[in-house]
């Protein structure tokens, strides 16, 4: 990856909607080798996808929450279990597992606190092999859905 392709990537992440045409006037190319250097990095995976970014408030998800997880046992059958259940929650837009403790770090959504409280009591706390949920309810974003640095 050399410095033009992460002129690519940058514009991307600002507008994913760029037309190649676009994109090569910004990087400074001609058309046909910003198109094949932008086929190149999506057959090389740098890039996932294209996708649009929805404001949760504007479709009525108002309330944000982060969940630590501990869980009671950390065997392969367990983790694997609860890895599944978890991503059949659609409220969790992200998840990551942690070295040390809490094992794992939620980022939740739901329509308000009455929404979130019945989540939480119905799937999150019956998830395999938890032994305890900690919520931190979301004041607001600081930074968010930052570019990746250069």
């Amino acid at each position: 990856m050399d410095d033009v392709d992460r002129k690519i990537l940058a514009e991307l992440q600002q507008d994913g909607r760029l037309t190649v045409t676009e994109l090569a006037a910004r990087v400074r190319l001609s058309v046909s080798p910003c198109h094949r250097r932008l086929r190149e990095l999506e057959r090389a995976g740098a890039i996932s996808g294209y996708r649009a970014v929805v404001d949760p408030a504007a479709v009525g998800l108002n309330f944000e929450a982060l969940v630590f997880v501990s869980m009671r046992q950390e065997d392969r059958d367990t983790v694997v279990e609860f890895e599944r259940a978890l991503g059949e929650v659609e409220e969790v837009l992200e998840a990551q597992r942690l070295f040390g403790e809490p094992d794992y770090l939620l980022r939740i959504v739901a329509a308000d606190l009455a929404a979130y409280q019945r989540l939480y009591d119905e799937r999150l706390a019956t998830l395999p092999g938890v032994q305890r949920l900690t919520s931190t309810l979301v004041m607001k974003h600081v930074v968010k859905d930052r570019p990746l640095p250069a």
